[in-house]
């Protein structure tokens, strides 16, 4: 299903009318700068957690707005908080923290399940909050490229669009120009996958949900920088990963993100099965490490999006002594220690 078109404006036509005005090359460099940290990877983690003291008149919207997060990612972090009235003086946690998808980390990596968007160059990887499509109208599993950037698209909605909204009752003409009505908002990068961009949009609340017809839907102050950033021909892997497992300095690290803002049992027994086969298939990758079952169980009931260590690696043994060492090691162990 083809869902968006976009008229595409060269960006270099923008480039020389700045020059044009006298823009200064600083100041452009300044205004196309990420606003999201370039973190260094450690083995499959990334980032940091942060926190942050809420005024009163915050909302988890407007927080993600300015601060580069989506919405339900800070729903998941902070639980017991109020999205829309944390108050005045709330401490909320910023989940900046990452355990890396597991796939090529090349270019652009969009994780379906966590609402995320992967940006790994040589400089490091920043990580962006996206809309993505609903579950009647689901973005697409797929390995793509950019292969244009766009300024200031217009939108040309898509047959099956336009019959949704006349179903309604609602009337959406043929061609939306550029402007504060565009759903595309102020930057696009056109994808190889027939009819989906990476965008921006005029709806910001969507962004860091399920809510597109496809499209993935980034803030107009992150895209409008990142389109700088990113090359033609850049890969762009779409994956949906919700249970992620890695290894940073010896230490094994387990992020579960669940998929709405609630969190009810049927979604429960669900990870815990996608744990479960998360985990078999690591351990059979890495055999020498050991798991406590105790941060697991935390780990699935919490699913909040935070990376929680669950275990570590062991040093290998040599051969001539190993059953001496693997004898002290089942007297030492714990009932809170899961071995797959």
């Amino acid at each position: 299903m083809s869902l968006l078109w976009a008229a595409p404006v060269a960006l270099s036509a923008q480039e020389s009318a700045s020059q044009a005005q006298g823009g200064s090359e600083v100041e452009a460099s300044e205004q196309r700068a990420p606003r999201v940290p370039t973190f260094q990877a450690r083995g499959d983690l990334a980032g940091e957690l942060q926190m942050f003291t809420t005024e009163y008149e915050d909302t988890f919207a407007g927080i993600g707005t300015d601060l580069a997060l989506g919405y339900l990612e800070l729903v998941h972090a902070n639980p017991g908080v109020d999205p829309w009235l944390p108050g005045e003086g709330t401490t909320i946690t910023l989940p900046r923290m990452y355990v890396l998808p597991d796939t090529r980390r090349e270019g652009i990596v969009i994780n379906l399940a966590e609402y995320r968007l992967y940006y790994f160059s040589e400089q490091g990887v920043q990580v962006y909050p996206v809309g993505v499509g609903t579950e009647e109208n689901p973005s697409p599993l797929t390995n793509a490229e950019v292969t244009m950037p766009l300024e200031s698209p217009a939108w040309y909605p898509p047959a099956s669009i336009r019959a949704e909204y006349e179903a309604s009752g609602d009337f959406l003409p043929r061609m939306i120009p550029p402007g504060p009505g565009n759903p595309l908002g102020t930057h696009a990068l056109l994808l190889s996958e027939k009819g989906y961009l990476i965008h921006g949009t005029n709806k910001r609340f969507g962004v860091g949900m399920p809510v597109s017809h496809g499209c993935f839907r980034m803030y107009n102050e992150d895209i409008s920088r990142f389109v700088y950033q990113v090359e033609k021909g850049t890969p762009v892997q779409v994956i949906r990963e919700p249970v992620k497992v890695g290894i940073s300095q010896g230490e094994v690290w387990l992020e579960i993100h669940r998929p709405g803002e609630d969190y009810p049992p049927e979604d429960r027994e669900k990870v815990w099965q996608q744990v479960l086969a998360k985990l078999e298939e690591f351990r059979a990758r890495h055999p020498e490490t050991q798991l406590k079952r105790r941060a697991i169980d935390i780990a699935v009931d919490q699913a909040d999006g935070i990376p929680m260590m669950i275990g570590e690696t062991l040093p290998r043994m040599a051969s001539d002594d190993a059953p001496e060492r693997q004898s002290r090691g089942e007297e030492s162990r714990s009932d809170q220690t899961l071995y797959f």
